[in-house]
């Protein structure tokens, strides 16, 4: 009779060292560091859907760590004066350099019920200045996502309620 206990053993050794290096090199993808610096810094108008107005959403990513950020994907919720009003997604791909910064382009969609709710609050409220408050994710390879967070006021034009230039 064959004594298997040694062999089962040693099985579950090489199993458990193989999990052990499949969890640390998936960690080593994750990013550690400081925070991306996010900031919205241009909107544009694109053509919409029925009853939903769709923009281009420019962000400017500034990349404060010693390695770049590779991304193949993005994902936002941009908030303002407190309710949800715009999400998008892209599938764009790139890269932000370390100590860098690169703008991404990500395509938005408001429903008609956020446009109404923002009309009804700019009527009630100061419309020289609105706050916003975004976040998101680049989508990296494997386990490499990153999530970013930022808020901030947007000053808007004369024509859209704005005082303009002061």
């Amino acid at each position: 009779m064959r004594d298997t206990a040694p062999r089962s053993g040693s099985r579950r050794a090489s199993l458990a060292a193989l999990a052990a290096a499949v969890l640390l090199s998936a960690c080593a993808g994750l990013p550690f560091g400081e925070p991306l610096s996010v900031n919205v810094v241009g909107l544009e108008p694109l053509p919409g859907q029925g009853m939903e107005g769709r923009f281009m959403l420019k962000l400017r990513v500034q990349n404060p760590n010693d390695r770049p950020i590779d991304f193949d994907g993005v994902a936002i919720e941009l908030d303002v004066r407190g309710s949800r009003l715009a999400t998008g997604v892209s599938n764009e791909a790139g890269s932000v350099p370390r100590f860098g910064e690169a703008v991404l382009s990500v395509p938005v969609s408001v429903p008609v019920s956020a446009m109404v709710r923002q009309v009804l609050g700019f009527a009630t409220g100061d419309r020289s200045r609105v706050d916003y408050r975004l976040r998101g994710r680049l989508a990296g390879p494997a386990f490499g996502a990153v999530s970013f967070s930022s808020s901030g006021e947007l000053a808007l034009p004369p024509g859209l309620g704005g005082t303009g230039p002061q």
